[in-house]
This record gives structure tokens, sequence and C-alpha cells, in this order.
């Protein structure tokens, strides 16, 4: 029986997953998230492996030859511009001045990292969705900000939260822009054996 491990703390991801029916354990990356692509694809593709690599490479012998560690990282691109997380209130309200009015891209990245028969397996892919933000008052990004929910969001906002009220439209995978593509994460565990209860 193989052992599912997510390697993020994001209690976004883990409610994704439990609601997709997986049983799962959730141990935190120790990595640094520091990457060397630019191009934001292959930006959230590195992140992804980096987080799974680094927990799969925690595990002890015994206990890594059954495990199947996931990993996964969104960003926020905005007219050519990649928006992580922001690191202040500040930052998060200007964030939000620029995506006011406008759509920006989602993409996530998912890192599934096992072990088989011939040594380590390694399966990396990402997904892309567009999101349109309504116009947004000076009030209203205040507001959101003093939330607090925008700080450990890449662009800073979460659709899942209060903020839904300001999107308008969404192209693509909903669940991309929360954070975890769950039908790539379906068709990679399938790949390697695991399947969710359901």
């Amino acid at each position: 029986m193989k052992e599912l491990i997510l390697a993020s703390a994001s209690a976004r991801r883990r409610e994704l997953m439990k609601t997709c029916g997986y049983e799962f354990t959730a141990i935190p990356s120790p990595a640094e998230e520091e990457a060397a692509a630019r191009d934001p694809a292959r930006l959230v593709e590195e992140l992804s492996l980096i987080k799974a690599r680094s927990v799969f490479e925690s595990l002890e012998p015994g206990r890594a030859v059954n495990a199947v560690v996931v990993g996964s990282d969104t960003v926020v691109v905005l007219e050519g511009g990649v928006l992580g997380k922001p690191q202040s209130e500040e930052e998060a309200a200007e964030m939000l001045r620029r995506e006011s009015g406008k759509q920006n891209e989602v993409y996530t990245g998912l890192a599934v990292v096992s072990a088989d028969e011939s040594g380590v397996r390694v399966s990396v892919t990402h997904d892309r969705a567009l999101v349109k933000f309504a116009e947004l008052t000076e009030d209203e990004i205040a507001a959101y900000v003093r939330s607090g929910e925008p700080m450990d969001k890449a662009g800073a906002y979460g659709i899942q939260g209060s903020f839904a009220v300001h999107i308008e439209s969404v192209s693509g995978s909903y669940f991309t822009v929360v954070g975890l593509p769950v039908h790539l994460l379906y068709r990679e565990l399938k790949a390697v054996g695991i399947l969710p209860r359901c």
C-alpha cells in the first residue's frame, strides 16, 4: 500500500485533497522556494518539484520506497509580470489596484515524486486559468487587505474566500485558481496506482 504525502502547509490544498477523497499525510516542504525559471509555466513546475522532491528526500529509506509525494505551487501573471505572495499590506493593496478591472492568468504546477523498481519516478505538469476582476474601489481594496486574507496568496487574492464577489469570470479550472488542479492530480496519481476512496 503506497503512502500519499502532500508536500504543503496550505489549508486550501489539504481541503481539496480531502474533498476529492484522497487519504494522505501533509508534510510541509522545508525547501527554499527559489527557482531559476522566468516563464510562469516552467516556474510553477520547478517550484512544485522543489517542494515534492525535498519532502521525498527527507523520508527514511523504508518509508520513501512506498511513498508518493505531491507538490504544487501557484503564481499569478498580470500583463506579463509574475505576482507572488505580497510581503506587506501595502504590496497587497498595490497588487489589487493593478489587477482591478483586468484579466490575470493563474498558473499552478503539479509534481509527483515516487519510487518504483527502476528508481525514483518524477512527473511534472501545470495548468493555466484566466480570472477577470471587477473594478475595485479603494474602500473595497482596503477592507479586503484588512481581512488578512490576501497575505498568503499569489496575486493577493483568494477566489474561494470573501473576494469571490469581485470575480466576474473564470476561464479554465476553478481548482487551478484555488491552487491545485485536481483533474491533473487524479491523472498523475492514477498513473502510480493511487485512486481516491470514491
